[in-house]
């Protein structure tokens, strides 16, 4: 007899396979590496897992997503625990995502190591585009959480060393949405006025605890590098231990091995600094009466070298009543020598006179002499002198030429020409008077 094949319908088999599917693969725990992961609009993770051999689709809800410490993306090899569900409307199934781990150190390293050269390729890491931090930040930007024991450190240690003004933005530090809002952070901060009613700092710190690298990954991702090269503010970055190196940390202006090393070298020791600063005053103050005795011994010793002014001054007084009194005494005696030659000679006041007759005799020959040449006694001869604007004579034709503007001075008076073109060669030069 045949046996009878039960018969179902699309529904049926489809709700059948399903049933059997998640009966037989409530739990299970599947090793792979992600690939063709893509985030919908909606917050849900749509992926898959593959090996050498073979793909399985699979699914994490936005819920779930959240909560992760290992955000999924591209070539990351994971362990993902959740159940087989199968999807009729394409006759496929999928493993619904739980908890994604990493498959091992390895594989994160081996993606922080490619992300690394790809940043360093493009410059994000390059010395020369570090900056210098401030010697003494009036404000302090601090990106961390706002609870937990790194921002009471940070806090703690900046106002032992020099109490300064610190603003902290609080962020998630690991898990779903902490590598959004730490970017968000270190750009707002850029953003705000210098002079607005919330100051902008001076220093940022981005600041974490320790952790495993799972734990630390949001520091690695892309927005965030890229967040801290961009910042206008030069940033200290103090993610993990002293022995935990995230990217971070190699394109930050300077890397803290802890958030209290960040808080140390953000700001110095105020009693070091004013220990100092009594040491230079002490030894400007030294040194400025050190400089003041030099130049009073010198200016003694000068003074050494000089005689006594008012010794001096009287000396030369005394010497000028000597010279004085001789230079009278010479006058003196020598008015009485012409007086005693006088009567020696016996010199008669006629001869006297006869001297003065005779010297005055020629100095008016001379004087007659002299108006006869002179310009007036030539003009009223007839003559003219002609002269330039500066008054200087003009002795040829070709001078007048040269000059615009001439005067002819007469006996009686003075009138001014200018020459004109020459008409004709029988005129000659003409001038307008």
């Amino acid at each position: 007899m045949q046996e009878t094949i039960p018969e179902y319908t699309v529904s049926e088999i489809s709700f059948a396979i399903k049933k059997t599917m998640e009966n037989a693969f409530a739990h299970v725990r599947v090793k792979g590496e992600i690939f063709g992961c893509k985030r919908a609009d909606s917050g849900h993770y749509y992926l898959s897992l593959k090996d050498e051999n073979a793909n399985l689709a699979a699914v994490c809800w936005k819920g779930v997503a959240a909560a992760l410490t290992v955000k999924p993306e591209d070539g990351l090899e994971v362990c993902a625990t959740g159940r087989i569900t199968t999807f009729a409307g394409k006759s496929n199934y999928q493993l619904v995502i739980e908890q994604i781990e990493v498959a091992g150190v390895g594989a994160l390293l081996k993606l922080l190591e490619e992300r690394k050269q790809k940043f360093a390729a493009e410059g994000l890491f390059n010395p020369a585009h570090k900056k210098a931090l401030p010697f003494l930040p009036r404000t302090i930007g601090v990106v961390t959480s706002p609870t937990g024991a790194v921002i009471r450190d940070i806090i703690h240690r900046v106002t032992d060393r020099f109490p300064t003004r610190i603003i902290v933005w609080p962020t998630l530090v690991q898990g779903e949405g902490a590598a959004e809002q730490l970017a968000a952070a270190i750009n707002g901060f850029n953003r705000l006025p210098a002079d607005g009613p919330l100051p902008r700092p001076d220093l940022l710190i981005v600041a974490r605890g320790g952790g495993s690298l799972e734990d630390l990954w949001c520091f690695n991702e892309e927005n965030v590098i890229r967040a801290v090269y961009n910042s206008d503010i030069p940033l200290i970055s103090a993610v993990g231990h002293e022995t935990d190196t995230m990217l971070i940390d190699f394109v930050a202006d300077l890397r803290a091995p802890t958030p209290t090393g960040a808080a140390e070298l953000a700001v110095p020791v105020k009693s070091d600094l004013e220990a100092r600063l009594l040491t230079l005053q002490s030894r400007l103050i030294s040194t400025g009466h050190r400089y003041l005795q030099e130049r009073r011994n010198l200016l003694d010793g000068l003074n050494r070298g000089i005689p006594d002014l008012t010794r001096i001054l009287a000396e030369n007084i005394q010497k000028l009543d000597d010279r004085s009194e001789r230079l009278h005494l010479s006058f003196k005696n020598y008015l009485e020598n012409r007086k005693n030659q006088l009567n020696l000679n016996e010199i008669k006041p006629f001869y006297i006179n006869n001297i003065f007759d005779k010297k005055t005799e020629t100095l008016q020959n001379l004087n007659l002499r002299l108006e006869s040449v002179s310009v007036e006694a030539v003009l009223k001869r007839g003559f003219a002198w002609v002269r330039n604007k500066q008054c200087k004579t003009v002795r040829t034709t070709d001078e007048a030429r040269r000059n615009g503007s001439l005067e002819i001075v007469f006996a009686d008076g003075a009138i001014k020409v200018r020459p004109i073109v020459r008409k004709n060669e029988l005129q000659g030069d003409l001038f307008d008077i």
